[in-house]
């Protein structure tokens, strides 16, 4: 479980950035510090070896021997008289120490060795080749610079330089307080390392868990709202960072989810409502009718009831069949060019009849708006918008139908002269089952799904439809939908 959490994966990862991080900087400046001392080493030999050679030395260091003070040889141009200077000087210096001075002869090898010096000293030309290529050039006393083989045996550290005549000079001394020192360096550098580390990994956990905070409130929230508490929402206090966006968006589904299931739980209550009273009315008919003997026409009476009722009871079923079908995409949608003013144009003459009846007035202002659509859709958008006209106008009043281009879309207007309505209906006008007029709505048999039926197709088509009325001047519904591109 643990290898799967989001944050121990992060600390993870931060652990093993940290320790290579570590690593990269602690193990080169350990290798460069002991190689730095290692050209120190050399340089102090190189110093040593000047300082026992020169031809004229002023004073001997402070940790001179009592054997070096006078020995000054001179600098003879004939490499015996220097090889034989050099052999008596060796041999008459007294123990210097963890130091030592050897003298070898190419042809001849060892030639003399200072007092205290080790036994087996191997000679210098085996490791000429790769020490000359590793160390470099000295300056000393007998002429220009010459390189010198840098070595080590065990713990001992010598510098090979080679003289006039075939001679070498090795000098040496033992490295082991130098490698104890650099032992207890490398021993505090660990120690510092695993600290820094240790405190990293600290530091890291706590942002890790900082970071990781924000998911954990969403998934909370979450878990919440999936036990049924669709009013939950996450609580984002940094609405910048990309956790606070995200939540941002969550709280918005979140609200969208919420009003959906209400809206879902209000459209069966009121469906159930709806269907209950015709159920009701062909239940009663048909009760009043078994309970005793009836004339024909009072058989007829109870059959037509029931008959109207039915009707009803179809014209419910049909909208609520074709609103889901229209939620979940399964309406079929032709996209053509047609002419929004040829299509208002048929509607008003279709509804015509029903307008004379009621004594209300049909005016037009149809201009050409080729749209894309489905032609017979919005045809019933502009029935159910002409029909809700004319049953909400008043008596010997007016519905204008005007359709224009208007930007890039075609804008159909349906306007009325009846009673209007208040804010709060313009909000709740396009919801399901939702009347402004309840009594009048129901006494007619209309279901309160005109209204939504067409908003749905309307959003099918990509287009918008809005309402804007004055309480006792009258009503306009516009519709807007996008025009065929040529």
């Amino acid at each position: 479980m643990i290898l799967k959490s989001i944050r121990w994966r992060i600390q993870a990862w931060h652990g093993l950035i940290l320790a290579g991080v570590l690593a990269g900087f602690g193990v080169p400046a350990y290798n460069q510090a002991r190689d730095e001392q290692r050209r120190w080493i050399d340089q102090e030999l190189n110093l040593r070896l000047d300082w026992l050679f020169r031809p004229a030395p002023p004073e001997g260091p402070p940790d001179e021997g009592p054997g070096e003070r006078g020995f000054r040889p001179p600098l003879p141009r004939d490499p015996r008289a220097l090889e034989s200077d050099l052999v008596r000087s060796i041999r008459g210096l007294t123990a210097q120490g963890s130091f030592y001075v050897a003298l070898w002869q190419t042809e001849r090898g060892l030639l003399a060795q200072s007092p205290g010096a080790p036994k087996g000293i191997p000679p210098p030309s085996e490791a000429a080749g790769e020490g000359l290529r590793e160390s470099g050039p000295r300056r000393g006393p007998f002429g220009p610079p010459r390189p010198f083989v840098g070595r080590t045996r065990g713990d001992l550290r010598e510098v090979c330089i080679p003289l006039p005549g075939g001679l070498v000079a090795v000098v040496g001394r033992s490295i082991e307080d130098d490698r104890a020192l650099m032992r207890r360096m490398g021993l505090w550098m660990l120690a510092v390392g695993v600290g820094i580390f240790l405190l990293g990994l600290a530091g890291g956990g706590w942002v890790a868990a900082r970071a990781i905070r924000p998911i954990q409130v969403i998934s909370t929230t979450a878990q919440k709202i999936s036990a049924g508490d669709l009013s939950q929402r996450i609580d984002v206090a940094d609405t910048e960072s990309e956790l606070g966006q995200l939540a941002g968006v969550l709280n918005t589904t979140f609200a969208r989810l919420d009003a959906s299931f209400a809206q879902q739980a209000r459209f069966t209550a009121d469906a159930s409502h709806e269907l209950r009273t015709p159920v009701t009315v062909i239940l009663t008919q048909a009760q009043a009718c078994l309970t005793r003997e009836r004339s024909p026409e009072e058989y007829r009476e109870t059959l037509e009831a029931c008959e109207r009722a039915a009707q009803r009871m179809r014209r419910l079923t049909q909208s609520l069949l074709e609103l889901a079908r229209l939620d979940a995409g399964e309406e079929p949608m032709r996209r053509e060019r047609f002419d929004l003013g040829r299509v208002a144009r048929e509607s008003v003459e279709l509804i015509a009849p029903l307008a004379g009846q009621r004594g209300i007035a049909l005016e037009t202002d149809l201009a050409l708006a080729e749209c894309l659509g489905d032609a017979e859709h919005i045809g019933r958008v502009v029935t159910n918008l002409l029909s809700n006209a004319i049953h909400y106008n008043c008596a010997g009043g007016t519905v204008t139908v005007a359709v224009r281009m208007e930007g890039d879309s075609g804008l159909l207007q349906v306007t009325d002269t009846g009673a209007g309505m208040s804010e709060e209906d313009q909000h709740h006008v396009f919801e399901r089952f939702y009347r402004v007029d309840k009594s009048r709505a129901r006494a007619e048999g209309r279901t309160g799904l005109g209204l939504a039926i067409s908003k749905a197709i309307v959003d099918a088509h990509d287009g918008s439809i809005r309402v804007e009325s004055t309480p006792g001047q009258g009503s306009t519904f516009s519709v807007r939908l996008p025009l065929a591109r040529s």
